[in-house]
């Protein structure tokens, strides 16, 4: 099954910047401890997510099948048409004129594009296909 995507979402050229704190430490994913108490730097989302403005674009995943990338339904995926698309790098791809998100993969010298979930068939590339690759997924954003 193909991911059908809600939005794609293009940023202005020139974005504007928003300055959040970011506290000097990290956090614990284990043991707690002590926390600094104050601010090292600001941090800028567009500068951390996007590399290259005018070759990226947002788009909002639909469907469960690369859950196990950490790609869930409702997810900004942040892609990079500038980057190369080569074997393990998750991609967008319209496929058949449809879009879809999944991992790019050379498997015993034949492309596949890989689902992240057991659920959902891998997808031979092959050349009855028409295969365009739109970008290279660099980022995924999500609520907890």
């Amino acid at each position: 099954m193909l991911h059908q995507f809600k939005q794609v979402l293009f940023p202005q050229l020139k974005p504007s910047k928003v300055f959040i704190p970011l506290f000097n430490g990290k956090v614990s994913a284990g043991f707690p401890s002590p926390a600094d108490d104050y601010v090292q730097k600001t941090l800028d989302l567009n500068e951390l997510l996007v590399q290259k403005p005018a070759a990226t674009f947002f788009v909002r995943a639909q469907g469960e099948s690369m859950l196990g990338a950490g790609i869930h339904p409702n997810d900004i995926l942040v892609v990079d048409r500038s980057i190369e698309p080569k074997s393990g790098k998750i991609v967008i791809c319209a496929l058949n004129g449809e879009l879809t998100v999944k991992r790019l993969a050379r498997v015993k010298g034949k492309w596949k594009l890989k689902s992240e979930n057991l659920d959902y068939p891998d997808i031979p590339v092959h050349e009855e296909l028409e295969l365009v690759v739109w970008g290279v997924v660099t980022n995924v954003i999500h609520p907890v």
